[in-house]
């Protein structure tokens, strides 16, 4: 059986392997001098068609079309929630 002192040791010398490697990982440089800003949309596009062969990427809808389309619908329905009261379409609301 493994003695309790055994296994706080084992465990201390791991938080401080941790404690030292840590800072060292927060010190490298990630980017270049030319790396512009990280565009997440962009990169989403890209893995989403990654694995897909050369003559089907098209037929695929990108991720930022949805996106966009599910903005319109966003949209749509603001104007309508704003029109449902006057038009009596939601029950319950009037005089």
């Amino acid at each position: 059986m493994i003695s309790t002192r055994r296994i706080v040791a084992a465990v201390g010398l791991a938080v401080a392997v941790t404690g030292l490697t840590a800072p060292l990982a927060n010190a490298a440089d990630v980017g270049g001098p030319d790396a512009g800003p990280l565009n997440p949309i962009a990169v989403i596009d890209s893995l989403a068609v990654s694995d897909i062969p050369a003559e089907h990427k098209d037929e695929v809808p990108r991720v930022s079309e949805q996106l966009a389309a599910l903005n319109q619908v966003n949209k749509l329905q603001q104007v309508t929630d704003l029109v449902a009261p006057v038009t009596g379409l939601l029950p319950g609301v009037g005089g």
